[in-house]
């Protein structure tokens, strides 16, 4: 919010955007609870939420999407993608001066889905991370519920580098 505030006056059209994607964030979050929602749906509220963050830290926040090989009539849980993005940008990216570039690949690798999330972080602060991880406990909660064994969670913290691994059964639209 602290965000749109600060380009009201100076770009309203980019301030009613961003408030427009915080609206579909909200409902997303406050809507009802689905087990499973497209690939597609979840890459738009990502995108949603990269957007605002980049409203706030602007050239410092890069992202690079490597979607291509990512089938978008995948049915995943709902929110996977955005709490690990606003980890890596809070925990990762909004600590480095310079900032830095997280990078995103989704692909379908057989009968299953590949879901790939890293980026930089201040040395060490990988190995070190701070916070209560509630948001990795619950996505492995979830997993675990929807695909007991057939879904795996792999998070590899180097020096500087802090990268997560998501594998899901592939499920599609109209198969379930």
């Amino acid at each position: 919010i602290n965000a749109v505030l600060s380009i009201v006056r100076k770009q309203p059209k980019q301030a009613e955007t961003a408030l427009e994607d915080m609206a579909d964030l909200f409902r997303m979050a406050m809507g009802e609870a689905q087990n499973l929602v497209p690939l597609r749906q979840e890459i738009q509220m990502s995108k949603q939420y990269l957007a605002l963050e980049k409203l706030r830290m602007g050239e410092r926040l890069q992202v690079n999407w490597q979607v291509a090989d990512a089938p978008l009539d995948a049915l995943i849980p709902p929110l996977l993608l955005q709490p690990l993005l606003e980890n890596a940008v809070y925990h990762g990216i909004e600590t480095l001066t310079a900032g830095g570039e997280i990078n995103i690949v989704l692909r379908r690798k057989g009968k299953q889905i590949e879901l790939l999330i890293s980026n930089p972080c201040k040395p060490n602060d990988a190995v070190k991370h701070v916070g209560n991880k509630l948001a990795l406990k619950n996505i492995r909660e979830r997993l675990e519920l929807l695909f007991d064994v057939e879904a795996s969670y792999q998070v590899e913290a180097r020096r500087d580098a802090y990268k997560i691994t998501i594998t899901l059964p592939y499920l599609h639209e109209g198969a379930v």
